[in-house]
């Protein structure tokens, strides 16, 4: 109970509303909630913690919201990320002390935005393995790779609740396997593990209610939503990038 009572009761509540409402957005539209619950954790967080303490809270997050949509996940692909997503967790294990987030900001950045603009190339479709390595190597360093991922699930052309349940698959592995790393190098998760339930249960019930949106809403909106969600986060990642420089 440390952390919780190190935060407060006013930083608490703030972190809490951060995890519902991340998780209500990312339920309904697909993404954007992993990167809401990221700057809340980077306002108010000790800086060590920023990063192995959010893939905690979002391994819950998204494992909620794929059993909830268990049977909208799409899993063609899923064996293919999952061993490319492993090979990326262990080489940015190796390297998170030594690489500059700022740059990788900018480059997911600028990646997403381009993606959103044109159509994303082919062979993107088709690299579920490469798109696993990418999105687990730059996790380790900047957190939230949820919109990269996305932006390949979006070339599968699924449906709006298989393409949110599919991404909480991806998602779930993803976080689980950083975690993991981060655990093996040391971070004493122990510390933060009441602070970690409360915020997974405040994202569950976020969860819940945002899937009642994602049934109401129509594809063509949804899609539209989605494609403005993707550029505001990635314009806020390049700014990030360029500030931190």
């Amino acid at each position: 109970m440390d952390s919780i009572v190190s935060l407060g009761p006013l930083t608490m509540s703030l972190l809490l509303t951060a995890s519902f409402t991340g998780s209500f957005i990312t339920a309904a539209f697909g993404i954007g909630g992993g990167l809401v619950t990221l700057a809340a954790i980077a306002s108010l967080l000790p800086t060590p913690a920023i990063i192995p303490v959010h893939g905690a809270i979002q391994i819950g997050s998204n494992s909620g919201r794929l059993a909830i949509m268990f049977r909208s996940f799409h899993g063609a692909t899923f064996l293919p990320f999952a061993i490319g997503a492993i090979i990326g967790a262990v080489i940015g294990g190796a390297f998170v002390i030594e690489l500059d987030p700022a740059i990788l900001r900018i480059v997911l950045g600028a990646f997403i935005i381009w993606s959103i603009l044109f159509k994303p190339p082919k062979f993107l479709s088709k690299s579920p393995s490469l798109v696993g390595v990418t999105s687990s190597f730059l996790s380790m360093f900047i957190g939230g790779t949820g919109p990269f991922v996305v932006t390949y699930i979006k070339t599968l052309e699924l449906k709006r609740r298989e393409l949110v349940a599919t991404h909480a698959g991806f998602m779930t592995l993803q976080h689980s396997l950083k975690t993991l790393v981060f655990f093996a190098l040391g971070f004493a998760f122990y510390d933060w593990a009441a602070f970690i339930f409360l915020m997974i249960l405040a994202g569950f019930l976020g969860t819940y209610l945002g899937r009642g949106v994602l049934m109401k809403i129509n594809e063509v909106a949804f899609k539209k939503v989605l494609n403005i969600i993707l550029a505001l986060l990635a314009v806020r990642l390049i700014l990030t990038g360029i500030l931190s420089l």
